[in-house]
């Protein structure tokens, strides 16, 4: 197989950056990077992480994947419109009681997370149809297999990219077109730091007082222990990225980290959902002690991992 185009979108900071930089650098020079983002005046951090690469194996273009009229204009400026791979990352998170969140940020993180997706893949899909190839990666979540407490939004919004994924995959892969949804779960970025930097100065107004001692007192001091014991870097999330994007037969879903595998594991162990209801209702508000021990024990076994 010869060099591959990857068009790669949200790459000013986090994953984005890391995948589109480590795609760039790959020593057996594989691919050609298109590296877009909404603002390219926050273009600075990837230039520094591309390196050599930038000009070379990476290009940097601008791309809103909110704008029909922008992504058809950044497809447009590439030779024959080719695409072999997009990797869709940009997206927004949101956190918060639901009481507390308005219906048109919500639109918002839908029209980022879900719509910005559908409009990248309507514009690539006739292209990669015609030409009988392509690989259409997704950076979805782990939030998109299991709701988490005070995620209801951004939840919902990944749950809609799993299944637009699923239901897309049957007929891509009539066109031999591959279909792969890459599910991190903790990630430690700047994206993740000013969505709980502004949960921490969020007006908690809108709700009655108990959710509001839950979110401040139980959810973010528990989400920074989750973070702190099984976070992956943006760097590790983006070498699972590339194992995918090499593979011979790439999977439908990939979750990037293994420790958070038994988490999500228990939604498949109870059709009925009662498992992992009564789980995670029970660590979050019956059992403190299991909850920081299980902590302990993830910890362990990620410096394990590390030393292997």
């Amino acid at each position: 197989m010869g060099t591959r185009r990857v068009l790669v979108t949200g790459c000013s900071s986090g994953i984005g950056l890391a995948v589109a930089a480590r795609l760039a650098n790959d020593e057996l020079r594989r691919f050609k990077v298109v590296a877009t983002m909404r603002d390219l005046g926050k273009r600075g951090p990837l230039e520094k992480a591309a390196g050599d690469s930038l000009n070379k194996t990476l290009e940097i273009k601008q791309l809103d994947v909110c704008c029909e009229a922008s992504i058809r204009e950044c497809v447009n400026s590439l030779p024959d419109r080719r695409v072999d791979v997009l990797v869709n990352n940009a997206g927004v998170g949101m956190i918060g009681p639901l009481e507390c969140q308005s219906i048109d940020v919500m639109r918002e993180l839908f029209d980022t997370n879900f719509f910005g997706l559908a409009r990248l893949v309507k514009e690539l899909l006739p292209d990669m149809k015609r030409r009988q190839s392509g690989h259409i990666v997704v950076m979805s979540s782990v939030m998109g297999i299991q709701g988490i407490l005070f995620n209801d939004v951004y939840s919902a919004s990944k749950f809609a990219v799993e299944g637009f994924c699923e239901s897309l995959a049957v007929q891509a892969l009539k066109f031999n077109i591959k279909t792969t949804l890459v599910e991190p779960g903790p990630v430690v970025t700047e994206f993740e730091r000013k969505v709980y930097e502004d949960a921490e100065k969020m007006d908690l107004s809108g709700t009655d007082e108990e959710t509001a001692k839950i979110f401040r007192e139980v959810y973010l001091p528990y989400s920074k222990k989750i973070f702190a014991s099984l976070g992956q870097t943006p760097e590790e999330v983006a070498e699972q990225t590339v194992k995918v994007i090499t593979a011979e037969e790439p999977p439908l879903r990939h979750q990037t980290n293994r420790l958070y595998m038994p988490m999500t594991a228990l939604k498949h162990a109870d059709p009925t959902g009662r498992l992992p209801l009564d789980t995670f209702y029970k660590m979050t508000f019956k059992h403190d002690r299991v909850f920081n021990a299980t902590l302990g024990v993830m910890r362990i076994l990620q410096r394990m991992a590390g030393k292997k």
